[in-house]
């Protein structure tokens, strides 16, 4: 029975989806309970001044956890799971600390370590991936599957968790956002350990990550992120300032989750017909086209489109992003640049949700300025994009004009070594000879008015 398949436990990587999802879920509750007691229950002066802060604390979160937390991802076999289970484990002492002082003054540092073990969680996350996946080649769509896993648990816990806030309030969400943290962390105890420490990172690698095609991919990666935390608060403040419906609220909810499961879904599919660099074009551009669209509209049709085309370019972007990244750089510490790169990406999108919040905007305003970083964005990247190719294949032929003599060179010495000559040049064929004229004949020629003797034929024969 144990040889059986269907018998057979999880993979690692499966016990790593079903510790994304609890985890997601989790943050789910928090974030609809925060919502509840930061932004629906008071006007929109307090809510905008509430939510800065809360933004501004989330930006302190990178400072704090890049420094601790990249000893022990990279100098121990456990320390990526170590960090998943203590993070899970943190968050749900912290939500029932929140859950207890919602009017209180532990409201807002309760918020920021679970902002800080939040952060934790996705970079160890990132770093933990490529050690779980057993083909390389692989990775990509394993980080497809983690996005499809979280898209699917956010949306199966928001919907009951914005029930419970409304009908009990935030006090159940946040406890019920606890215990589901507490599944998390018993998940990833089950979560096997790295095979290896990772290497150390050598200056070729650290230059390999610095190529032409991963800055500037890893800029427009960064651009598109941000934009989608510049967006979720301008509708947010926007909707509000609209006096909207709950209920709009949820098609808006459900568009944005709906684009990124889509994202997720089609991303894949067209990575087979079109170059990495050229989806994630394309995931800048068609957003953009359709703030044009928003921008002169401005009306529901104009939010749920908005809502939906940057959720589905921000999600087939990153699949774009991390396909290229895992075709250009270097193999050792993928990992790691993985965690980077997601890292610097968050970071982002706290900075484009600070500007909405910050700056009250007309939503037509906004939607005008996001289809015009968006379309400066894609034209900059496939312009960028088209230089470093070119700086590429001259380097290449440079390169290539150098090579071939040292490899003469190389080829003759060894030969020397080896005790063979080099080879004789093939000798030129020889001149044909030219035909040697016939000598002039030294029989006179007949004298005029005689005719020439015939030859004597000889006694006749006699029958």
């Amino acid at each position: 029975m144990a040889s059986n398949p269907r018998f057979a436990g999880p993979t690692p990587f499966a016990r790593l989806g079903y510790t994304q999802a609890a985890s997601v879920a989790g943050d789910a509750f928090v974030t609809v309970s925060l919502a509840g007691s930061l932004f629906f229950n008071v006007g929109p002066d307090a809510a905008r001044g509430k939510v800065l802060l809360y933004l501004a604390l989330t930006l302190a979160p990178f400072a704090v956890v890049a420094p601790l937390i990249a000893p022990v991802l990279d100098r121990t076999r456990g320390g990526r799971r170590l960090v998943i289970v203590l993070a899970a484990a943190g968050r749900a002492v912290l939500a029932i600390v929140m859950a207890q002082n919602l009017d209180g003054l532990l409201l807002y540092p309760a918020a920021f370590g679970i902002l800080v073990l939040g952060k934790a969680h996705q970079i160890a996350k990132s770093a933990l991936t490529p050690e779980l996946v057993g083909d390389k080649d692989e990775l990509v769509t394993a980080n497809s599957r983690l996005a499809m896993i979280s898209v699917v648990a956010a949306a199966g816990a928001g919907v009951p968790a914005a029930g419970i806030q409304q009908v009990v309030g935030a006090e159940v969400s946040l406890f019920l956002g606890a215990a589901v943290f507490v599944v998390a962390a018993v998940l990833a105890f089950k979560i096997p350990r790295a095979a290896r420490v990772a290497p150390g990172e050598t200056e070729a690698e650290r230059a390999e990550l610095h190529v032409p095609s991963i800055t500037v991919a890893g800029s427009a990666m960064g651009m598109l992120r941000g934009v989608v935390g510049f967006l979720t608060f301008l509708l947010a403040f926007s909707l509000k300032a609209e006096g909207e419906p709950a209920w709009f609220y949820g098609v808006v909810l459900v568009a944005s989750v709906g684009g990124g499961f889509l994202g997720v879904v089609v991303a894949p599919l067209l990575k087979r017909m079109m170059r990495e660099e050229v989806l994630l074009a394309c995931s800048l551009v068609v957003p953009a086209a359709v703030g044009v669209y928003a921008a002169w509209r401005d009306n529901r049709s104009a939010f749920v489109s908005i809502a939906l085309a940057v959720a589905v370019g921000a999600a087939a972007g990153k699949i774009a992003f991390d396909s290229l990244l895992q075709r250009d750089g270097p193999d050792h510490i993928r990992g790691r640049a993985f965690a980077r790169f997601e890292t610097r990406f968050q970071l982002l999108w706290v900075v484009g949700a600070l500007i909405p919040t910050a700056i009250p905007l007309d939503s037509r305003v906004g939607f005008f300025m996001l289809a015009l970083g968006l379309g400066i964005a894609g034209i900059s990247y496939f312009g960028a994009y088209r230089r470093a190719n070119e700086a590429v294949e001259r380097r290449q032929a440079r390169m290539n004009r150098i090579r071939a003599p040292i490899e003469a060179t190389i080829r003759r010495r060894a030969r020397r070594l080896l005790g063979r000559k080099d080879p004789a040049p093939p000798p030129e064929p020889a001149p044909e000879p030219e035909p040697e004229p016939e000598p002039p004949s030294t029989a006179s020629p007949p004298a005029k008015g005689h005719a020439p003797r015939r030859a004597d034929p000889g006694p006749a024969r006699t029958l």
